[in-house]
């Protein structure tokens, strides 16, 4: 009777650990659940700015043919800007 007991203990505490290890990968699987609604949300957000700077990007480019070359450059530089904070916002993503 007495290994008997021992086993059923011994049986106790693996399951005691069963639950334990399970309790923890609920508590994991609903943090990087989190995370992952986070990272889809920022994803969503940051497609949103990079649609709108298309969009801004084309509408600029139908008026770039009415510019001076002054203006033309200064442009440029305002869309070699928009290109790199696209570039930025696609490698925040990519991490």
């Amino acid at each position: 009777m007495s290994q008997l007991n021992q086993q059923l203990d011994s049986l106790q505490q693996k399951v005691q650990q069963l639950l334990k290890q399970y309790q923890q990968l609920q508590k994991n699987q609903a943090k990087l659940q989190k995370e992952l609604e986070k990272k889809e949300a920022l994803l969503q957000e940051k497609e949103q700015q990079i649609l709108l700077l298309q969009q801004q990007r084309a509408a600029i480019s139908v008026s770039v043919s009415q510019l001076d070359a002054e203006e033309k450059k200064a442009l440029s530089k305002k869309i070699d800007a928009y290109l790199r904070e696209i570039d930025n916002c696609l490698a925040m993503l990519n991490q």
